[in-house]
């Protein structure tokens, strides 16, 4: 039988961030409900609930908190603060009947220039017999890399945008490890319908005719263009750029060399690309009427005052099956709780879980 794994995605808006933006995001709900005290205690019921075999999480910055009672529960885990003043950063938990730990990256993106946003990755791979015992034609079916990200929240900078989800560390490790199968989950501050998105799901984007504003789709979809901070995301590799390739190019217009730079790796292309064939798993499994955007995607994953949509993602490789996704709430239910979190919600995102299989 094919190895089958429930994998789990979540912002859980640090609580650092909660207290910062109460009047700006959360001032029309009860304050207990937005302290970490509360919303830690339902946070881990729904992580409970679900059960999931791994978990990438951001926004974390009580992680010795979750650490201890995610132990209990069987599972370890990694942390990486974004560089910088910020308290928060993301973490990966696997359970430890399930998954085995082989390596762990993480990339600083501010040795490349872009902002304080961090990678992290972890290499996992299958305890079940198949995996342990060595046979060779498995193994690629066994090992997983797990990318896990919050990208930059500046709408204006799509050049940062795309230059931490050029994923080049991500598709390194998998060819270091033979081919592994991978996954890359997180917040991507970039809707559906984005330059970003599109970019991610066919693997190149050419940026000479696109407004570096427009890239994540958060100011020209309309409902309130505004994220929270700048935010953690996956993997590049740094190109130092020779002034002898500027005049090699017409630069888009209104880009900078260096914001050309920041984007494609190069001065010499107007092209970003990246060599990882991903798909949306929520995209891939029909959703119930009417809780889906024409791309498949869920109309909402986040909920607070200045922005109702969808930012979050789990996106993986071929080999990668999604069963079944667990479907977010409805946006009239959303609108009916007035925002995030609440009562019952432990954050103002909503989880994103999915059944996969190795194919």
């Amino acid at each position: 039988l094919p190895e089958r794994f429930m994998f789990l995605s979540y912002n859980i808006l640090a609580a650092d961030n909660a207290r910062e933006h109460y009047r700006e995001l959360y001032y029309h709900i009860p304050m207990r409900y937005v302290k970490w005290d509360w919303r830690k205690v339902r946070l881990v019921q729904e992580i409970e609930y679900w059960s999931p075999d791994i978990l990438c999480l951001q926004e974390v910055d009580r992680f010795a908190d979750l650490q201890g009672e995610l132990v209990k529960r069987g599972y370890a885990g990694t942390f990486k603060r974004r560089t910088g003043t910020a308290t928060d950063g993301c973490a990966i938990f696997w359970r430890e009947k399930r998954f085995l730990l082989l390596e762990e990256e993480s990339i600083d993106f501010k040795d490349y220039g872009l902002r304080d946003n961090i990678g992290q990755i972890c290499v996992l791979r299958s305890t079940r017999e198949a995996a342990l015992e060595g046979d060779v034609s498995s193994i690629e079916n066994q090992v997983l890399v797990v990318a896990n990200t919050h990208i930059l929240f500046n709408p204006k900078r799509g050049d940062i945008k795309l230059g931490q989800a050029r994923f080049d560390f991500a598709q390194e490790l998998s060819s270091s490890w033979g081919g592994a199968q991978v996954i890359v989950a997180g917040d991507f501050n970039s809707t559906p319908s984005s330059p970003l998105y599109r970019y991610i799901s066919t693997a190149e984007l050419d940026v000479s005719s696109l407004d570096r504003r427009s890239i994540s789709g958060q100011i020209a979809d309309g409902e309130g263009g505004y994220y929270r901070n700048p935010f953690s995301k996956p993997w590049i590799r740094g190109h130092n750029p020779s002034s002898a390739g500027f005049s090699r190019i017409n630069l888009p217009s209104g880009w900078t060399v260096e914001e050309l730079v920041n984007a494609t790796g190069t001065s010499s292309s107007t092209k970003v690309v990246h060599d990882l064939k991903l798909s949306s798993a929520y995209s891939e499994i029909e959703g119930k009427a009417g809780s889906r955007d024409s791309q498949g995607e869920p109309l909402a994953t986040t909920y607070h005052k200045k922005f109702k949509g969808t930012v979050d993602y789990i996106w993986h490789t071929e080999r990668l099956r999604p069963l079944r996704v667990v479907d977010m709430l409805s946006v009239d239910v959303l609108r009916h709780t007035g925002g995030l979190p609440s009562q019952k919600w432990g954050s103002d995102h909503l989880a994103l879980v999915c059944e996969m299989e190795f194919s």
